[in-house]
């Protein structure tokens, strides 16, 4: 299978796999290269691949989309951060991904709180008329 992580700035690998392992809302899951084609929202955690020469690699990978679709597996996710350590990304994960993505739904709910009081705010001079 040919793996391709995108981020926002780019692609952050392009790598021929024999295996994938990641998390999605529903828990943990693995393609092979016959796997059927799949889609599978992705949450912050861990995400493994192995080489055809057996070497395992992992990352550690904040809420995306994974694709399969063939011999094709895509992977598009804001933020990505590769390691050797897994103890290490294992942290990453719980102390920066999943702090930001806290951070970002405190912003979406204050936007939208603002975004609210503006509309409010608009009907009222509206009625003023």
């Amino acid at each position: 299978m040919n793996l391709k992580m995108l981020l926002p700035s780019g692609v952050l690998l392009e790598e021929e796999v024999v295996k994938v392992t990641a998390e999605a809302v529903n828990g943990f899951f693995t393609l092979l290269p016959r796997h059927i084609d799949f889609v599978a929202a992705l949450v912050p955690g861990l995400f493994t691949y192995q080489s055809p020469g057996g070497a395992e690699y992992h990352l550690a990978v904040d809420e995306g989309i994974l694709i399969k679709q063939g011999e094709q597996v895509y992977v598009s996710t804001a933020r990505a951060v590769a390691g050797d350590d897994l103890a290490r990304l294992q942290e990453t994960v719980e102390d920066e991904l999943k702090v930001l993505g806290e951070s970002e739904k405190k912003a979406r709910t204050v936007m939208s709180r603002l975004e609210a009081d503006t509309l409010r705010r608009f009907t009222r001079l509206g009625g003023e008329r």
